[in-house]
């Protein structure tokens, strides 16, 4: 089965205008990503969806597949959903344009999972570490059963004990998900935010609309997200570390 990613990546997200060609230690983010998702899968098997042209001459002369798609999509799902139209792939991986910490393998290992179960959608996630607050609403929390099935994701602190519970585990989303081109098309085709997704401003719950099973599984490192400017600081710390381990 063929697999591709696919990065989406729009310019005038409301927490962070122009957050994609932000310049971490030096280098647009969006190469960061799509260096990373490269070394999963080759060069040739990475697109950037973007409605931007700023995006795409950026990624282009860098040697990055571009995708342009229209300006008006809900989401990023809905973003890959449009650019995987054309390509001609079995699995279509969505990695966030703003997780530039991700592991190249859990990239694969998404691919491996959903080879494994078909009719589920993937999804990562990780622990809370200890750059994350808890109540941090910018961080989706993830409730799963036992056996790594997602119950519900929130951006309030689930799962939420009665009593003080010192012992409790959080976890958080880590945004690499796979699809097949079935269930990218009627999530497009739903044509709108379900009623909980825009609640929580978290596209994945569009699948519960949908019938569909979303598998978790644990990514092999923590993630750090921009979701904020604020966020990059530590972000390019991160980087410098993991530069410097090499």
């Amino acid at each position: 089965m063929k697999a591709c990613v696919i990065i989406p990546a729009r310019y005038k997200s409301s927490r962070f205008p122009g957050k994609p060609l932000v310049k971490l230690n030096g280098k647009e983010m969006i190469l960061w990503v799509a260096e990373t998702c490269s070394k999963a899968l080759g060069i040739s098997n990475v697109f950037v969806a973007t409605d931007d042209n700023r995006i795409v001459e950026t990624c282009s002369k860098n040697g990055f597949n571009t995708i342009l798609t229209d300006t008006d999509l809900l989401t990023g799902t809905d973003r890959v959903a449009q650019a995987s139209k054309n390509l001609d792939y079995d699995i279509f991986v969505n990695v966030q344009g703003d997780e530039p910490l991700i592991e190249p393998l859990d990239i694969l290992r998404s691919i491996d999972l959903k080879k494994k179960h078909p009719e589920s959608v993937i999804n990562s996630y990780c622990l809370i570490n200890k750059f994350d607050n808890v109540d941090n609403k910018n961080i989706p929390k993830v409730a799963i059963t036992e056996n790594s099935n997602l119950i519900y994701i929130s951006r309030a602190s689930i799962p939420r004990p009665k009593k003080n519970n010192s012992k409790i585990i959080y976890k958080k989303q880590v945004c690499i998900y796979s699809y097949n081109r079935k269930q990218l098309n009627n999530f497009l085709k739903y044509g709108k935010k379900s009623i909980i997704e825009e609640i929580e401003d978290i596209e994945i719950l569009r699948f519960f609309e949908l019938g569909i099973n979303i598998k978790m599984f644990k990514a092999s490192k923590s993630s750090l997200a921009v979701d904020v400017p604020e966020d990059v600081e530590k972000v390019e710390n991160e980087l410098k570390k993991e530069s410097s381990s090499q």
